[in-house]
């Protein structure tokens, strides 16, 4: 994960105030209390894991989706079939995090009878950070697996052209002692989303995250945005992506890479693809026993030796955890602009959102 800077600017926000300010603008679109509760959770979970790309930044873009272009905020996910462990899901254009959270709570159901699931999704939206699919699996004492096509933002290797997306993965399992191991990155360099919080905070990009339009690196977060995100590893980056987003999309018939629209115009409604697989541990082993066995995994890494001048050695998910602890207890430091768009977005929905600035 990307670990933002700073700014003397940031407002602390209470995590439970920002989830009832912003699940009151989703109702106003139109949301029922129940789904824009959830919508809103999940953006703010983000957020108090650090992961701002995919917070409460996206407000105002969730907004525009529901009320102007075309995601219907009363869309409802079904299952299209179903067969021993694979399932079909059609989201009926909603929220991503809607019919994410409706496939993954089925394969789990399904993983509990057949020890393995796995849930397709077509018909869905932008479904926001992934771990929030792959932890509901976790807790349940599952491996949970997911993925996502997303806008084509990277160029085939040598190439200019921005035609595939990053597509992101996410991998996680319980542990006893230790927060949960969780993966949850994707195949470029960096998200759009992150590169828009330096811009916000008119930072310097760090290297190895961009190109510019003409394929040259860049620092400069503006061009950056104009241009292609760069690949993680390479040329193995683009063919992982392109992998995950053909998972993502061809088992369920949703649109794959640039089907799906462009970063310019956006998405195409109702047109994305996911994926959500749970294996269920007690299928293999004694579940007790696989997390202790995780929890030493974890210890090895724990006491390996850093490199000179190095500090505490991670494991994916726990710098998220320990953000997750700290922001629960002291605020999320938001962007004021993020702080701004969200007021806006209040304002011009009738929503009071002086909540947010109530921090005594």
């Amino acid at each position: 994960m990307a670990i933002y800077p700073t700014s003397d600017t940031d407002l602390r926000v209470p995590a439970a105030r920002l989830i009832r300010v912003v699940r009151a603008v989703f109702v106003r679109c139109g949301m029922s209390d129940k789904d824009a509760a959830l919508l809103a959770e999940s953006l703010v979970r983000a957020d108090l894991r650090g992961v701002h790309s995919h917070g409460v930044l996206r407000v105002p873009d969730y907004v525009n989706k529901l009320t102007k272009e075309g995601v219907d905020p009363r869309g409802r996910p079904r299952i299209v079939s179903e067969r021993a462990g694979a399932i079909v899901v059609d989201g009926d254009n909603s929220m991503g995090q809607i019919s994410g959270s409706f496939a993954m709570k089925r394969a789990i159901e399904k993983a509990r009878k057949n020890g393995v699931a796995i849930a397709a999704v077509r018909g869905s939206n932008h479904c926001g950070a992934i771990d929030w699919y792959t932890m509901m699996a976790a807790r349940e004492s599952m491996i949970g697996l997911a993925g996502t096509n997303a806008l084509p933002t990277m160029a085939p290797w040598g190439g200019t052209d921005k035609i595939i997306g990053i597509n992101p993965l996410s991998i996680a399992m319980p542990a006893a002692r230790h927060p949960h191991f969780v993966l949850d990155f994707a195949f470029g360099a960096t998200a759009h989303g992150k590169i828009r919080v330096y811009h916000q905070k008119a930072n310097p990009i760090p290297e190895g995250w961009a190109f510019d339009a003409d394929g040259q690196p860049t620092t400069d977060a503006g061009r950056a945005l104009a241009g292609l995100i760069q690949p993680i590893g390479q040329y193995k980056g683009v063919g992982l992506g392109m992998a995950i987003g053909m998972i993502a999309t061809l088992l369920s018939g949703a649109a794959y890479g640039t089907e799906l629209g462009n970063m310019v115009k956006g998405p195409r409604p109702g047109l994305d693809g996911h994926f959500f697989a749970a294996i269920d541990i007690a299928a293999f082993q004694e579940v007790e026993s696989f997390k202790t066995r995780v929890d030493a995994v974890i210890d090895e890494v724990h006491q390996s030796r850093p490199r000179a001048g190095g500090s505490r050695l991670y494991v994916p998910g726990e710098i998220e955890a320990d953000l997750e602890f700290a922001y629960a207890r002291d605020g999320i430091p938001l962007a004021r602009r993020t702080v701004d768009d969200i007021v806006a977005a209040a304002d011009a929905l009738g929503v009071d959102s002086s909540g947010l600035f109530d921090l005594d």
